[in-house]
């Protein structure tokens, strides 16, 4: 992994989204009812690297929502991007974007467009989850090409993977209790293990929130200090909106704060 991907490992913990068909005219291959989120959230975030704030992320539903494969979507949108110092070395402009389907918050198409320094990655993803598929579009101005990818039943990639996060209901989940996700990037199948770790107030530029946190087991990298390196911490009220992430890496810690948002279904649970 060069450096520059080494930096923006935070932006994708944020994260870090028409070749054939997904779902037929109203067919949906579950349901899962849900109030957490919908149209016109959007939520800021800063990225600090040590005491050096190294870029800036923003995670967004779109004001109306999408039909994708003639089923309703919310559009969501992560970008993130490095500022000061950093943007003058790394200079990173990356887009993440997914289609969800309102009815099984699954992703129905997902994008990216990726600019890291020099690096460039344009993709299309579209998912058929009656057959289990997935036709991944590589725009690649001099070999762009398509292939077809199979995929587990269910399965989530990283920008619908967090708001399917927020539909789940920790009331119910006893603290060390693993949700498991079947996942899906970059031409990979993977089943992410997330641990409940129960609830704890945290500082965040925005206030200080009562959170739940989780942590994801992360497999053995060179990135990342242990399978327990990375932190996440949702809101602790109806919204679950992603308030800190926290990640201990081999080249010191970093921290994506948030810092400002709007559009919210609820209030949010901040300490008095």
């Amino acid at each position: 992994m060069n450096r520059c991907r080494l930096y923006l490992a935070p932006f994708i913990l944020v994260l870090l989204a028409a070749a054939q068909p997904g779902l037929g005219p109203g067919d949906a291959v579950r349901n899962i009812p849900q109030s957490s989120f919908g149209r016109g959230e959007v939520i800021k975030y800063t990225v600090h690297y040590g005491l050096i704030n190294g870029g800036e992320a923003t995670v967004e539903t779109g004001g109306s929502l999408e039909r994708v494969n003639d089923r309703p979507c919310y559009k969501a949108t992560v970008s993130g991007r490095t500022t000061g110092s950093f943007d003058f070395f790394l200079r990173i402009r990356d887009q993440w974007r997914a289609y969800i389907d309102t009815t099984s918050i699954l992703p129905i198409r997902a994008q990216r467009d990726i600019a890291e320094k020099n690096y460039r990655k344009k993709e299309t993803v579209d998912f058929d989850h009656l057959h289990d598929i997935a036709e991944v579009q590589d725009h690649d101005k001099e070999n762009p090409k398509r292939t077809t990818v199979k995929i587990a039943n269910n399965t989530l990639e990283l920008v619908s993977g967090f708001y399917y996060l927020r539909t789940l209901n920790f009331d119910r989940m006893k603290v060390g209790e693993v949700i498991k996700m079947p996942g899906y990037f970059d031409g990979d199948n993977f089943m992410l293990e997330v641990t409940y770790k129960g609830r704890e107030i945290v500082e965040t530029k925005a206030g200080d929130i009562r959170t739940f946190k989780l942590v994801p087991k992360m497999p053995s990298n060179k990135l990342f200090r242990g399978e327990n390196a990375i932190s996440v911490y949702l809101s602790d009220d109806r919204n679950k909106i992603p308030v800190l992430f926290k990640a201990e890496m081999f080249v010191g810690s970093v921290k994506v704060d948030m810092v400002r948002y709007q559009g919210l279904k609820a209030p949010l649970n901040k300490v008095n």
